[in-house]
């Protein structure tokens, strides 16, 4: 059988039947949106790399999670920032009374439903803007990094996150959080890793929001080249087997073979973070007249559902029903 008597425009003829036959795009419970926070009060400074972002202090966040909560979003991914106090260590990471576990706590108060994530990482905290403490020769030194993540993850969890995210992509990081947590009676909270997270051109936009660019050298040392698809998805293996509730691919949309591969490879619910440098290319080519900003992000968002992402890490979470209404 073939044309004229099949002829696949039948199935799109109309907007209905479209909509019976595409899949449906993701629902706002799936969507979580990375945020920014800062100390002091009434603060809410644009990010002029990522459009429509913001640094929120603890006041202004509330309010602006309450156009988010209201969309059905699912929940928060949360960035802190040192802005005075840095060392070597980073220990105002682990801080329990630091920023990140404030706002922690004062979203649990007020959003009983929303799921808080934090980000467990030190490089923000750092005076030399590196994952973790640095070793005579320079590198990071692992070993040392991931008891230091374990501390800023447990003071998370004890501070109310419902899910505690390592993204220093240090070897065996996953393991060593999970016994800390079980060491502090959190079994209950959820591990999200950055499991296969690349070294990417797209961070850019981010490091400017974060300020959390190494002061020397880069981050090729340890986190996953993007040349070599076999050991980055072994990262995503191990971290399994380490423990994770959640895996995650970081970058999405240049990397959708590695998301539909770990997608037929595991079945933990697997997060795409669709990243700083994605959105922000986006908002450039729709200011220069070349695209239509929410039809963009809502073909973004369905190359990352059709290749089979559980969650969406995304900036574009609070314009959820911008992007899929009437679409």
């Amino acid at each position: 059988m073939s044309f004229p008597n099949i002829r696949l425009r039948r199935l799109r003829r109309t907007a209905e039947l479209r909509r019976m036959f595409d899949i449906a795009p993701p629902s706002p419970s799936k969507f979580v949106w990375p945020v920014f926070v800062v100390e002091g009060s009434g603060r809410c400074e644009p990010i002029d790399a990522m459009p429509g972002q913001f640094r929120y202090s603890i006041d202004t966040l509330l309010k602006a999670v309450e156009k988010v909560a209201e969309q059905g979003i699912g929940g928060i991914l949360l960035f802190g920032q040192s802005e005075g106090r840095k060392d070597s260590g980073g220990s105002g990471a682990w801080d329990d009374a630091g920023v990140v576990q404030r706002v922690i706590a004062a979203l649990k108060r007020e959003f009983p439903g929303l799921i808080v994530m934090s980000d467990v990482c030190l490089c923000a905290y750092t005076d030399h803007g590196h994952c973790g403490p640095l070793s005579p020769d320079g590198g990071v030194d692992n070993d040392a990094a991931i008891e230091l993540l374990a501390r800023v993850a447990v003071s998370h969890a004890g501070a109310g996150a419902d899910v505690v995210a390592p993204s220093a992509m240090m070897d065996g990081q996953v393991l060593a959080i999970r016994d800390a947590l079980a060491d502090h009676d959190f079994k209950d909270t959820l591990l999200m890793s950055y499991s296969t997270k690349f070294v990417s051109s797209m961070y850019g936009p981010f490091r400017d929001a974060e300020n959390s660019a190494p002061s020397a050298g880069d981050r090729r040392g340890y986190q996953a080249s993007y040349a070599n698809l076999r050991v980055a998805l072994r990262e995503s293996e191990l971290d399994e087997e380490e423990g994770a509730d959640i895996l995650m691919v970081k970058p999405a949309l240049f990397y959708l073979d590695v998301l539909a591969r770990l997608r037929e490879s595991t079945d933990l619910p697997l997060a795409a973070y669709n990243v700083s440098g994605e959105y922000s290319m986006l908002h450039a080519t729709a200011e220069r007249g070349w695209g239509d900003l929410y039809a963009m992000a809502h073909e973004s968002l369905m190359a990352l559902e059709r290749a089979g992402a559980d969650l969406f890490l995304s900036y574009w979470a609070p314009f959820y029903k911008e992007i899929f209404s009437n679409r």
